[in-house]
This record gives structure tokens, C-alpha cells and sequence, in this order.
């Protein structure tokens, strides 16, 4: 017997419920892992309220590491004893234990903790895919990334600073806007008080970015795109404040010819040798230093309503974990 948080209906944080379920042997290609922290993402939130539906009843969380108590026939690269991490499906993170496919599990290394694994695994890879994949930053160039004080916030803007780039970051308050800064942010702006078009063109002298990185959605969506130079990307990979209504395609043309992306974690990491790519830079900046990442907020798993409640009010910075 093992306990989980499952929903069987969409809505808010109260249909989160903590249910007893018995767990049987792994299958072939599975693993039956024993998960001690497990990360909380903005996406699972989309997943409780419909935004992202789930086929219902359904187990809910992308994101965990634990210990590996048994395999499956034809599980080659893992045993029992290996700590393990992952970010991706299926839904059902939000568990002390669960049976799940052995594809998206990648190894620990000793220098990486259970706690910090869990709190850096989904937003960590897609730090990476955002700034070295959808658009690979460069040394010398100035970027805009919206909640910057937020999980993939502090991740990315520590390792673009690393990659010699100039961050500007969005944030809520002026404590927001402090932790930014110390985590690699050159500019932060305070998306309630400040335009942020305008700040954007008075720091890089009327030029522009050559790409947002956007996962606010409604709005923050105009700005973003004022925000670019000719011939720049808005990368929108979230929805926190809503979906990005339609639009036509020759507002893209009248503001310089700018060209938009959807992109996702799990089409970026579809395959085995571009998971293990991701989650061996990531490893490496995290144990050498370079990012400094580690859970902000912790919550017990029973109390996954209220870390919800937290998350959506904008009472949390950085990254925040389960403990079951």
C-alpha cells in the first residue's frame, strides 16, 4: 500500500485528493520507484484545472527522484539501488512510490542530491532547450526572460550569464527583483509599476532582443512582442496568466517580420541520447557551481493543496518540492 494525489475532476487546488493504492510489480520496460522529493511545476496546475486535460481519474505531477526498488523485463540501464531522477510523463509524480516507464529515468550523480534533483529535473532541462536549442544564446547578446524569480527564471538567467549574455528580467516585486539579480540578472523590471517595452528599449538603446522567453502567456503576450527587434523570436512556453489569444499572423509582420514559437519539454526530449545530453549539462553546471539551485519552498505531500494555492498567488520564488 502506498498513498498519492489523484484528481477525478478538474478545478481548483480542493480536488486534489490523498489516496491509498496498491502497487503490483513493474511490467516490461517499467521500474517500480520509490520516490523520496518530488518537484512542483506550474504545469501540474494546468493539468488540475483542464487547461492540459487528463483522461479522468488520473494521477497528476511530471516531476520527481527517488530509488529504484524493481525492474522490469527489458530494462537495461537501470537496478534495483539507483537513484534516479526524471521530468516528464505520464502524470503521477505526486506519489511516495509508482510504477512507471524506465525510458524517461536518468542516474543521479553523487555530487546531485535527492531534494535538489527534484527541484532543478523538469525546470532545469527546460532552462536548457530554451537557451541552448529553441535559441542558442550567444556571448555578447541581450535576452528578455519573464519571471525571472521564478523556477526556470533563476535556472536560465544563472547560465546565461555563464554563457557571457546580458539578462533582463520581469518580475513582481521588489524582493522578487533582488533574487534576480543575484542569480544572473543584469536589469530587472517590475511588470506591475514599469512598461516593460520601454524599459527593454531604453536598455539596449532603442535596439531591441533578439528573443523573449515568455511563459506568462496573456499578459505579458504584446509586450513581449514589442520588446523585439526585427527579425526576433518570442519563445512562449507558458500560460500563468492565461492562453495567448489568437492573433493575426501580420501583427508578426507589422512589428519587424518576428517569427513565434510553441515549443515543449517533451518534444525536445524524445529521445534517450537528447535526455541524457540535457540532464549531463545540467548535472555538470549544477556540481561545478556555475548554477546554484536548490528548493526554495517545502511541502509536505499531503499539503500538495495548499503548496497549489501558493504557487498560483505568487507566493513562491525559485523552485518548490513535495516531501512524501
Amino acid at each position: 500500500m502506498t498513498r498519492q494525489i489523484r484528481i477525478h475532476e478538474t478545478g481548483g487546488p480542493d480536488v486534489l485528493r490523498y489516496e491509498d493504492t496498491v502497487l503490483g510489480a513493474p511490467g516490461p520496460g517499467q521500474v517500480r520507484l520509490r520516490q523520496t522529493a518530488i518537484g512542483l511545476n506550474f504545469i501540474d496546475v494546468y493539468q488540475r484545472t483542464g487547461l492540459y486535460p487528463l483522461p479522468l481519474p488520473s494521477g497528476i505531477g511530471l516531476e520527481a527522484a527517488g530509488v529504484v526498488e524493481a525492474v522490469g523485463d527489458g530494462v537495461g540501464h537501470l537496478r534495483p539501488g539507483d537513484r534516479v531522477a526524471y521530468a516528464g510523463g505520464p502524470p503521477g509524480a505526486y506519489a511516495e512510490a509508482r510504477i512507471m516507464p524506465a525510458a524517461p529515468l536518468v542516474k543521479l550523480p553523487q555530487a546531485i542530491g535527492d531534494e535538489q534533483a527534484a527541484a532543478i529535473m523538469l525546470q532545469g532541462l527546460t532552462a536548457y532547450y530554451l537557451i541552448h536549442r529553441t535559441y542558442r544564446v550567444s556571448s555578447g547578446e541581450t535576452v528578455l526572460f519573464h519571471a525571472a524569480a521564478g523556477g526556470v527564471g533563476l535556472i536560465a538567467c544563472q547560465w546565461l550569464r555563464a554563457l557571457g549574455a546580458t539578462v533582463i528580467g520581469t518580475v513582481g516585486s521588489e524582493e522578487k527583483a533582488a533574487l534576480a539579480r543575484a542569480h544572473g540578472c543584469a536589469h530587472t523590471i517590475l511588470y506591475r509599476e514599469e512598461n516593460i517595452a520601454e524599459r527593454v528599449r531604453a536598455i539596449t538603446d532603442g535596439a531591441g532582443v533578439p528573443v523573449v522567453y515568455d511563459s506568462v502567456g496573456k499578459d505579458t503576450w504584446d509586450a513581449s512582442l514589442d520588446c523585439l527587434r526585427p527579425l526576433g523570436l518570442m519563445v512562449s512556453y507558458g500560460n500563468a496568466s492565461g492562453a495567448v489569444p489568437p492573433f493575426p499572423l501580420s501583427q508578426l509582420a507589422g512589428k519587424g517580420s518576428l517569427f513565434v514559437t510553441r515549443p515543449m519539454l517533451a518534444t525536445y526530449m524524445a529521445t534517450r541520447e537528447d535526455l541524457e545530453a540535457a540532464a549531463t549539462a545540467l548535472f555538470a553546471v549544477v556540481a561545478e557551481g556555475t548554477v546554484r539551485v536548490g528548493a526554495r519552498q517545502s511541502y509536505r505531500l499531503a499539503d500538495a493543496a495548499q503548496a497549489h494555492r501558493d504557487l498560483e498567488a505568487r507566493r513562491t520564488s525559485g523552485s518548490t518540492i513535495l516531501i512524501p
